[in-house]
């Protein structure tokens, strides 16, 4: 008895397929919110706000780096970690039909940056000390020297480099959106998409009861972690 040929690219049809798990989506939203807020109370001087939102940015990159090894299997690092000509393939237009499901090449860039710069600031506004009256919860830790460096980093150089990554990014999602006709907000909100052939038969990711309960353990031992590091604060 012969194994019967795989279908063809056209025997393929396009199939709703669950990509971004209930947790991702809502790391994403509350990480934008988050941000948002941790933006408008620094500027606002709030900055009692300030503290608590930007514990909840520590919170959830530490949820997202966790997740990002046992999470669905479009959110974990593995999914979206591409080899340099692989992406110069794709900047060439030369896309491989993964690059239709999960996070393109750039997207990838685009979070790992944004996951980078942002831990950066986080562990730098622990760190910070304006000598006036707020001071991180890991000042005293530190020399004089590098608090005062962590400080002029947090309140400078790395607000305004958070503020112009996250308007290339929404820039970039403008440009997918209305240019090359992409939809990535809807997914990030249903968690769901509609991948053509040759992808439609892409492996989903779990997104069942018992991994949102893994999440949401995880999620509040990392709400633990930021709240102990905050009661550290002078």
């Amino acid at each position: 008895m012969t194994a019967s040929p795989p279908p063809t690219i056209d025997e393929v049809r396009p199939t709703r397929t669950r990509i971004w798990d209930l947790p991702t989506r809502v790391f994403h939203w509350l990480l934008a919110l988050a941000v948002g807020g941790v933006l408008a109370t620094g500027f606002l001087g709030a900055m009692e706000w300030h503290f608590r939102l930007g514990y909840l940015v520590l919170a959830l990159l530490l949820f997202r780096l966790g997740w990002g090894f046992v999470g669905g299997r479009w959110s974990r690092f593995a999914a979206f970690v591409y080899r340099p000509r692989s992406i110069v393939a794709y900047l060439r237009g030369d896309a491989h039909p993964d690059h239709l499901i999960g996070h393109s090449p750039l997207g990838a860039l685009s979070v790992f940056a944004m996951l980078g710069l942002l831990v950066l600031q986080v562990g730098t506004g622990l760190l910070a000390d304006d000598e006036i009256a707020n001071a991180g919860p890991l000042s005293h830790t530190v020399s004089g020297a590098l608090a005062s460096l962590a400080t002029g980093w947090h309140a400078e150089r790395g607000k305004w480099l958070v503020i112009a990554l996250l308007v290339l990014h929404l820039l970039a999602v403008l440009y997918y959106v209305l240019v090359r006709r992409h939809r990535l907000v809807g997914p990030m909100i249903s968690g769901d998409k509609t991948l053509p052939a040759p992808t439609s038969a892409a492996r989903p990711s779990r997104d069942d009861a018992a991994s949102r309960l893994l999440a949401l353990v995880l999620f509040a031992a990392c709400v633990g972690f930021a709240l102990w590091i905050g009661s550290l604060r002078p």
